[in-house]
């Protein structure tokens, strides 16, 4: 399909077809097939090592499948994008901000540079009224506007991980991709994350979260996939799939379960 073809209106976010992913030597995912609607909330869930973060990487293409007979990906309705407008198409929220210069940037400068993938406003960046705008309404959207004039260095993990939020929602797109967002904070940032995550879900905004903690996976997300050793080895709703005895053999530990009826951002707890 050419580059310049049109999105289909009602295509799917993602469709992955007997897809296999090398890092160095190693096969990380193996014969993969998943579709993902757009709009969907789905959490892809796993051990850490499983291939969910390969995963991730080979939705948003920083990494590529081996070409193999039967292999196929589309995203958004198309086989071939150009990846700059792909990435305007979603957001990506990891763990920590690129870049030597972040911590002396701000936060509001840190999500306008989103704009252009970079850690911090460049001279060369040609930055719009528009961008700085939307930038603003980013941080509005996620009660972070005190953060705008703080330098990121100055943060809060919790904090940080707003900006990195409100980096990925600069494009308003319509699917955004959380890569373990709960790692390195502490209970009440995970909280506070959690509450931003449910109000971004119940906006309309479709979460494919990548996690290994069960107090991530919101109320509003219903469909779970399972991945051990790169492969997906079970996919369907939540309650069938968030049980001990499947948790416990994902997790090759005993995994109890039960409900937080102290903190409602958070249904599941877990310990083994």
């Amino acid at each position: 399909m050419p580059e310049n073809a049109p999105v289909v209106a009602e295509a799917n976010f993602l469709e992955l077809e007997n897809v296999n992913v090398a890092r160095g030597e190693r096969i990380a995912l193996h014969d993969v097939n998943l579709t993902i609607g757009t709009g969907e909330h789905v959490a892809i869930l796993g051990p850490n090592g499983c291939g969910k973060s390969t995963l991730i990487q080979t939705m948003n293409c920083q990494l590529y499948p081996l070409i193999q007979p039967g292999m196929r990906v589309s995203i958004f309705g198309r086989e071939r994008w150009d990846l700059t407008e792909l990435r305007k198409r979603f957001g990506v929220v990891g763990t920590d901000l690129p870049g030597e210069r972040t911590a002396v940037t701000t936060g509001l400068d840190a999500v306008i540079a989103g704009f252009f993938s970079a850690s911090t406003l460049w001279p060369n960046l040609h930055v719009t009224d528009e961008m700085r705008q939307r930038a603003a309404e980013a941080l509005e959207r996620l009660n972070a506007t005190r953060l705008a004039a703080q330098f990121v260095g100055e943060m809060s993990a919790g904090e940080k991980r707003r900006i990195l939020i409100a980096r990925a929602l600069v494009h308003r797109p319509r699917q955004v991709l959380l890569d373990e967002p709960s790692n390195a904070l502490d209970l009440a940032a995970q909280r506070d994350l959690r509450e931003t995550m449910r109000r971004l879900a119940n906006e309309g905004t479709g979460l494919v979260l990548v996690t290994h903690h069960l107090g991530d996976i919101l109320p509003e997300i219903n469909r779970v996939i399972l991945m051990k050793q790169g492969h997906i080895v079970a996919d369907g709703p939540r309650e069938e799939l968030l049980t001990e005895a499947r948790l416990s053999d994902l997790f090759n530990a005993p995994v109890r379960i039960g409900r937080d009826r102290i903190d409602e951002t958070t249904e599941w707890l877990h310990s083994w």
